[in-house]
């Protein structure tokens, strides 16, 4: 299985967490796994300006020429990607909910009705899974991280996947690791 792990760790200083994403990938690629993590606080992805070129002047491609071309060839070639980030005022990062925002040319701006719902239709015949991984903060309580992953169950929807599974950093990494080979 291919892999892709968007680490939203803005802070290199937090080396729990990205020490936590490192075992993590080292346990998936003992088990054969192909795993690549992206550290986003190290790429140059700028903020969507929503100027919807992506969607009428260059389909399926940013017209701002930064990292998150790189991010959106791995997302969509990776059978599951792990949206991981330190929880920060109770949601995940800004640097990664960029990085997210950026995933749009994925979609074209066609639309169809999804159980009652309206959502873009797929570009790609295929889209990986997805799945989630939360770094508490000292005041996080469970209705928080309910909150969250409900938040990146909907974005699932609407980047036509699903949420495989949200999980918090301090969960055992080998019960993690599983949750990779699904159901």
């Amino acid at each position: 299985m291919n892999i892709t792990v968007l680490n939203g760790n803005p802070d290199a200083g937090n080396a729990s967490f990205d020490s936590y994403i490192e075992d993590l990938a080292d346990r998936w690629r003992a088990s054969t796994h192909e795993v690549e993590v992206l550290d986003l606080r190290d790429m140059d992805i700028k903020d969507c300006a929503g100027c919807f070129e992506c969607w009428v002047e260059s389909p399926g491609l940013c017209r701002v020429d930064d990292d998150s071309h790189q991010v959106c060839r791995r997302y969509i070639g990776s059978d599951l990607v792990l949206f991981a980030s330190p929880l920060i005022m109770g949601f995940t990062s800004a640097l990664l909910k960029k990085a997210t925002d950026k995933l749009v040319p994925l979609l074209p701006y066609h639309m169809e009705l999804v159980d009652g719902e309206l959502h873009h239709c797929a570009r790609y015949e295929e889209y990986p899974r997805t799945a989630l991984l939360m770094e508490r903060e000292a005041d996080t309580d469970d209705e928080d991280i309910e909150i969250v992953s409900d938040i990146y169950a909907r974005d699932a929807v609407n980047l036509k996947t699903t949420l495989a599974f949200a999980r918090l950093t301090s969960d055992p990494i080998e019960e993690v690791a599983r949750e990779a080979d699904g159901p």
